[in-house]
């Protein structure tokens, strides 16, 4: 259970969060212009893995360290048009991940149009190499994370503009006490148990308005409501994360889900006043230095993931 202690830290870390299903791409990607001095040790490892466009393809696909702070090598891209999914934000180039990870879309995706969701719009995924992006995600970095937004995938495939400017379906309701049921659908329900009954899923992140929701509609008999974790920035996708695919050694796992299927005392919390509406942050005292936040180098990553940046 989330305790009272914790809540200023997470305060934090939700107002930090952001909405990367709803920010737009680009039509025109530019390049990232070159760094003065890539070798030197404190360049944050999100400006190395940020500039490596293709993935480290001659090397076995596995995995290295976790979920927040490793690399990928071997990914696979998923193509960006399949016959029940279309890849969002191309500009990102964030279709990468490991084969465990393209199969596991590619099976959801049609289960999910038998269950009634005509396709799935992908969100974020990984870099070519995983690694820390420049911009979004602290997770997301081994090839074993996918963003899947709320909104089906229409009938035609779209195009480059509405991929990159098209906004997700906000699916909770503005008192953030529970989903928006002008938008909700049992579809949306029957997806998201889909993809936590799949015994490649380690964890399912959504709102805690979505897992209340889901709470009310399993009606007692839900089993894998335990994999389903309430989280911050989850109103416009969910977020499927993977367990440690075989031949990964390095791979470094989350600890298992509780038992419980976590709709009782614990998802309450997340709908007190203090969580939904917290206290703005005071301004910054002019008068002392702001600290800058540690980055993350390539020494507080595992060793491995030097090999996975340098490879052709």
């Amino acid at each position: 259970m989330i305790v009272k202690t914790v809540l200023p830290a997470l305060v934090v870390l939700m107002l930090a969060l952001p909405a990367m299903a709803q920010d737009k791409g680009t039509l025109d990607p530019q390049p990232l212009p070159q760094l003065a001095n890539p070798n030197d040790p404190k360049t944050p490892a999100k400006q190395l893995f940020g500039r490596r466009a293709t993935p480290a393809a001659q090397m076995e696909s596995h995995v290295i360290g976790f979920y927040s702070k490793g690399c990928l090598a071997g990914a696979e891209a998923l193509p960006i048009n399949g016959p029940t999914w279309q890849v969002m934000r191309l500009s990102r180039n964030r279709n990468w991940g490991h084969p465990e990870l393209i199969r596991f879309l590619k099976r959801l995706s049609a289960k999910g149009a038998k269950l009634g969701w005509p396709g799935l719009l992908v969100g974020d995924m990984s870099q070519p190499r995983g690694g820390p992006m420049i911009t979004g995600h602290a997770s997301h970095q081994v090839g074993l994370d996918a963003d899947i937004w709320l909104t089906p995938m229409p009938k035609r495939e779209l195009t480059r503009e509405e991929r990159e400017e098209t906004s997700a379906t906000m699916a909770v309701a503005p008192s953030r006490l529970d989903v928006d049921h002008s938008v909700w659908t049992p579809a949306h329900g029957a997806l998201i148990k889909a993809a936590a009954e799949d015994p490649k899923v380690q964890r399912v992140f959504v709102n805690a308005a979505i897992k209340k929701a889901l709470c009310r509609e399993a009606g007692g008999e839900g089993d894998w409501l335990n994999k389903v974790r309430p989280y911050w920035g989850h109103d416009y996708h969910f977020h499927v994360r993977l367990v440690c695919p075989s031949g990964s050694p390095d791979c470094k796992p989350q600890d298992p889900v509780p038992a419980e299927e976590g709709c009782g005392k614990d998802l309450d919390w997340w709908f007190r006043d203090a969580v939904i509406h917290p206290k703005p942050e005071p301004p910054p005292d002019p008068t002392k230095p702001v600290k800058p936040r540690p980055q993350t180098t390539m020494k507080d990553l595992p060793a491995a993931c030097r090999a996975v940046l340098a490879a052709p």
